[in-house]
C-alpha cells in the first residue's frame, strides 16, 4: 500500500457520520412536508442506533482484540476511533433534538401534539390515568435494585423508566420495562392527533406502582448493545444445522455488551457513576436526548389523518408505474424479443413478479434458480416460487440467513420454501451471498434457453416502493449460460468460477474493475470513469481512483453513504467529484460505466467498492450489452449527475457542501417520477421515441 494514501482518505466510520448528518438535513428542510421532515428524523435515529450496534460494537471487538491496529485511512487505533466518534456524535444529539422540536412546534397548528403530562388538559389528565390503571398496570413488571434483587440485564434498546425509591434512611433504584407490546404512544380522546409517549405516562404514575416509597430523580434509559455478531465466530460444530446456529447467534445478539445509554434526563455525578459501572461504560458513552429514543411511530401518525391535512403534511402519494417498455401479455415473450430494465421505484416491480408467476406456471420451464438476501414479510415471489416447485420445475433458491437483522425473516422463509418442496441451500462458510441473480430455464423445442435477471437490489416488493434500484430482465443466451454455471459453483460451494460477461467477487469483480480503470487511465484525459454506489472503502480501489485523477481521467462518483477518498486533493484527487444524494428515496442502485460513446463498458450489480464485497461476499455485476438499456442507464446517470436540488459535493476536508442553486434545478427522483408518469400515459408504440422529447420538455 503507498503511504501516501492518507493524504488522500478518511475515516469510514466518521466519513458515515456525515452522510447521516444529511439525513438529518433533509429533516431540516423548510421544503420538504412536516411529516415528511419527521421521518427524517426517525431515519437518522434508526441510522444512528444501527450504527452504534454494529460499527460501534466492532470497535469495541477490535479494541479488545488488537488494540494497536491501524486503520489504513486515516490511521487511527481502534480506541482513537471510538473517541472521535463520542465526540462528533455528541453535537449531533443537540441538533437532532433543536430540529425535533422545531418540526413538532411547526405540527401542533395542524392539531398534531406529542404533549408532556403537564400539558395536557385536566379531563386529558383523568383519562390518561384511568387507562393507566386498567390497561398498563397489570402487565407491567417493576424491578428493585437491592442487596437481594441483583441489576437486571436490559434488553437492546428497550426503554426502561427509571427512579431513585427512598425508604427511611434507604435508597435504591427501581426499574420499570415499557412493555414491548403496548402501543409506544396513547392517543387522546378527540378530533386532533395528541398523543403522550408511553414512558412519560408511566413515569408519571411511578406511585402507583411503588407504593411504599418516595420518588426522585425520575428518569427513562435505554441502552445499545453490540449486535456485531455473526455465526462465523461461533465455536459451534460445521456439520450443525445452519439454521439452527443462526437462532443461537440472534439469541447471544441480545446480551452482548453495552456501546451506548440514552437518558431522558441528565444523571446526577451518582447515578451517572452507578450506571458507568453497571454497564462498563465510560461518561463519553452516555448521551442525553431530549426527544422520543423510539420514533417508529411518526410513519403511523400520517395514516390516522383526515385526507385534506394528510396533503399538507406529506409526500404527494407516488405509484410505482407500469415500464413504458413492457406490454400486455406474456412477460417470458417480451424478454425473449428485447431485454427489459426496470427502474425501482419510479416503476414497478411488478414485472418481474409476473415474469415468475409466469415461468410458474409455463410447461417449457424446467427450473428456477435465485439468490435471495432480503424478503419482505409478505412476499408474493415466496408463493410463486413454491408454485413452481408444486408444479413439477426444480426450483432452487439460495437464501442467506446472515442478512443483518432480517435472520429470523429469512429462517422463517426457507422453512416455508423448503416445505413446498424447493431445494434450499445457504451461503459460504465466511463469505455472504449478497448478490441478486435470478435464471429461468425453458426448454425451446430441442434447445435450452435462459431468462437471467441480474439486479441491483433485493427481491423485497415493500422496499422496491422505497429504494432506487435497476432490474435487468435478459434472454442473451451467454449470460444466461454464465448464470447457470454460477449457480452450478454455488451448489457446490466453488468460488472460483470462471465467466465469459458476469463478474463475480470475490474472485472476479474487483480485478475486473481494477482492468477497467486501466484502460481509461491508458486514455489519459480522454479517459471518462462515473460510478455510483452506496460506499466506498476499499484501499485498492481507492489507490485506482488516485491513480486515474492523476492520470487526468475525469471521475465522477455518485456515492450515497460512506466515501473514505476524499476528492480534490492537490496532486492526487484533482480530476475526482464525489456527490451524495438523499431524498425522499433511498438511493441504492450500483452503476459502474467506463469510457464514453461506442467505447463505454457499461454495468450494473450488487456491490459496493467495500472490502466486504470485494473480498468476504458473493457479489455479481452483469454488462449491459443491449443499447437501448444501456441509453436508458446513461439517461439516469445524467439526470443524477445533474441534481443540484438534493445532490451535495463532498470537499477535500470530508464535509458536504450543496451545489449552486441556479436555474435548471434538477431534482433527479422528482425528474425520474415525472417521466414514468409521462410514459405511462402515452400509448406503448410511441414511449421509446418519446423519451427523447421528455428529456427536453421536462429541462424546459
Amino acid at each position: 500500500m503507498r503511504e501516501d494514501i492518507l493524504n488522500y482518505t478518511q475515516n469510514r466510520e466518521l466519513s458515515w457520520l456525515k452522510f447521516n448528518h444529511r439525513v438529518l438535513e433533509e429533516a431540516q428542510d423548510q421544503t420538504v412536508p412536516l411529516l415528511e421532515r419527521m421521518k427524517f428524523v426517525a431515519i437518522f435515529t434508526s441510522n444512528l442506533d444501527e450504527f452504534f450496534m454494529i460499527r460501534v460494537g466492532s470497535l469495541f471487538d477490535m479494541a479488545a482484540a488488537d488494540p494497536k491496529a491501524i486503520d489504513s485511512r486515516s490511521g487511527m487505533t481502534p480506541m482513537e476511533q471510538l473517541d472521535a466518534i463520542y465526540k462528533a456524535v455528541a453535537p449531533l444529539y443537540k441538533e437532532r433534538d433543536k430540529t425535533y422540536s422545531d418540526i413538532k412546534k411547526q405540527l401542533s397548528p395542524y392539531g398534531v401534539c406529542g404533549l408532556d403530562f403537564k400539558a395536557l388538559e385536566q379531563s386529558e389528565k383523568k383519562y390518561v390515568k384511568k387507562y393507566f390503571k386498567d390497561q398498563i398496570l397489570p402487565v407491567l413488571s417493576p424491578q428493585i435494585v437491592d442487596a437481594n434483587h441483583p441489576f437486571p440485564h436490559l434488553l437492546n434498546k428497550e426503554i426502561y423508566v427509571t427512579a431513585n425509591l427512598r425508604q427511611g434512611s434507604k435508597t435504591k433504584l427501581g426499574l420499570v420495562p415499557v412493555p414491548q407490546y403496548v402501543s409506544n404512544i396513547l392517543y387522546l380522546p378527540g378530533h386532533d392527533i395528541r398523543y403522550i409517549r408511553m414512558e412519560k405516562v408511566i413515569m408519571e404514575h411511578l406511585d402507583l406502582i411503588f407504593l411504599r416509597y418516595e420518588i426522585t430523580d425520575r428518569n427513562y434509559i435505554c441502552v445499545t448493545r453490540n449486535a456485531d455478531i455473526t455465526p462465523d465466530d461461533e465455536a459451534l460444530e460445521i456439520n450443525d444445522d445452519f439454521r439452527y446456529r443462526m437462532k443461537q447467534t440472534l439469541h447471544k445478539r441480545r446480551r452482548m455488551a453495552v456501546v451506548r445509554l440514552e437518558t431522558a434526563e441528565k444523571l446526577s455525578a451518582e447515578n451517572e457513576k452507578y450506571f458507568c459501572e453497571k454497564f462498563n461504560i465510560k461518561k463519553e458513552q452516555i448521551f442525553r436526548t431530549k426527544m422520543p429514543m423510539k420514533l417508529d411511530y411518526a410513519f403511523a401518525i400520517a395514516g390516522n389523518l383526515p385526507d385534506s391535512m394528510k396533503r399538507s403534511l406529506t409526500d404527494k402519494p407516488f405509484t410505482p408505474q407500469e415500464s413504458r417498455f413492457v406490454q400486455e401479455g406474456s412477460i417470458i415473450k417480451q424478454v425473449k424479443r428485447n431485454d427489459i430494465l426496470l427502474f425501482y421505484p419510479f416503476e414497478s416491480m411488478e414485472p418481474f413478479l409476473r415474469l415468475i408467476k409466469e415461468a410458474a406456471y409455463d410447461s417449457s420451464v424446467l427450473t428456477i434458480k435465485i439468490t435471495i438476501y432480503r424478503l419482505a414479510k409478505k412476499a408474493r415471489l415466496v408463493e410463486y416460487l413454491c408454485a413452481a416447485a408444486e408444479n413439477g420445475k426444480e426450483v432452487t433458491v439460495l437464501i442467506e440467513l446472515r442478512a443483518r437483522f432480517d435472520e429470523q425473516n429469512n429462517i422463517d422463509w426457507s422453512e416455508r420454501l423448503e416445505e413446498a418442496g424447493c431445494r434450499v441451500i445457504y451461503g459460504f462458510e465466511g463469505y455472504k451471498v449478497h448478490s441478486k441473480i435470478c435464471l429461468i430455464t425453458y426448454r425451446n423445442r430441442n434447445d435450452i434457453q435462459y431468462i437471467t435477471q441480474i439486479g441491483t437490489g433485493n427481491y423485497n416488493e415493500k422496499t422496491a416502493a422505497m429504494y432506487t434500484d435497476l432490474s435487468l430482465m435478459t434472454g442473451n443466451r451467454e449470460i444466461g449460460e454464465d448464470a447457470a454455471t454460477f449457480f452450478k459453483n454455488m451448489s457446490i460451494s466453488n468460488l472460483d468460477g470462471i465467466y465469459r460477461h458476469l463478474i463475480v467477487s470475490p474472485t472476479s469483480l474487483k480485478p475486473k474493475v481494477l482492468e477497467l480503470m486501466d484502460e481509461e487511465i491508458a486514455k489519459g484525459s480522454a479517459g471518462r470513469i462515473i460510478m455510483k454506489m452506496n460506499s466506498v472503502t476499499d484501499t485498492d480501489f481507492i489507490e485506482k481512483v488516485c491513480e486515474a485523477s492523476q492520470a487526468g481521467v475525469k471521475i465522477d462518483l455518485l456515492v450515497r453513504g460512506i466515501c473514505c477518498i476524499l476528492p480534490g486533493v492537490e496532486g492526487y484527487t484533482d480530476n475526482l467529484t464525489v456527490s451524495s444524494i438523499v431524498g425522499r428515496f433511498l438511493e441504492h442502485p450500483r452503476i459502474f460505466s467506463f469510457g464514453t460513446g461506442e467505447s463505454q463498458k457499461l454495468y450494473i450489480g450488487s456491490a459496493d467498492m467495500m472490502t466486504r464485497n470485494t473480498e468476504k461476499r458473493v457479489e455479481v455485476a452483469c454488462p449491459i450489452l443491449n443499447q437501448q438499456v444501456k441509453h436508458q442507464i446513461n439517461h439516469y446517470l445524467d439526470i443524477m449527475l445533474a441534481d443540484n436540488v438534493k445532490a451535495r459535493v463532498l470537499q477535500n476536508d470530508g464535509n458536504y457542501i450543496k451545489k449552486e442553486q441556479k436555474e435548471p434545478f434538477v431534482n433527479a427522483q422528482e425528474r425520474f417520477m415525472k417521466e414514468a408518469v409521462f410514459a405511462k400515459k402515452v400509448i406503448p408504440e410511441q414511449r421509446p421515441t418519446l423519451l427523447g422529447r421528455l428529456r427536453d420538455r421536462l429541462k424546459r
